[in-house]
């Protein structure tokens, strides 16, 4: 299967800046669609930006012109570069990923999965 895991979250002061990653690590074959979802506290979980693997990036209204996703293909890595942060922003942060693994005789299998989160958290 695959694994996906988070860094980079933290307190940070209205305005600043913060910047996430996230690494893929199993058996994979592809990542079609690798990203950032938010929920905070009470509220459902909402997409923030995600990158495919041909380089298309989409992101929320709520994010765009502050938030910048990227993302390394051969490191099986996106990040999102968090600037102007609102104090609205505050939330778990989870990586997400969506492609194929290998699966031995069968040939690749499907797979949609999620990391644990990390906390941005958003106060002066």
């Amino acid at each position: 299967q695959v694994r996906l895991a988070e860094s980079g979250g933290g307190l940070v002061q209205p305005g600043g800046s913060l910047s996430l990653t996230c690494v893929a690590s199993g058996t994979i074959y592809a990542i079609n669609v690798m990203g950032w979802y938010r929920q905070a506290p009470g509220k459902q979980r909402e997409l923030v930006a995600t990158a495919s693997s041909g380089g298309t990036l989409t992101y929320a209204d709520s994010v765009k012109g502050r938030f910048t996703v990227s993302r390394d293909n051969d490191a099986n890595t996106v990040y999102l570069r968090m600037n102007r942060i609102e104090p609205e922003d505050t939330a778990l942060y989870y990586c997400n990923a969506e492609g194929l693994f290998k699966a031995g005789n069968f040939g690749p299998l499907s797979f949609n999965n999620w990391g644990r989160g990390t906390q941005v958290t958003v106060s002066s």
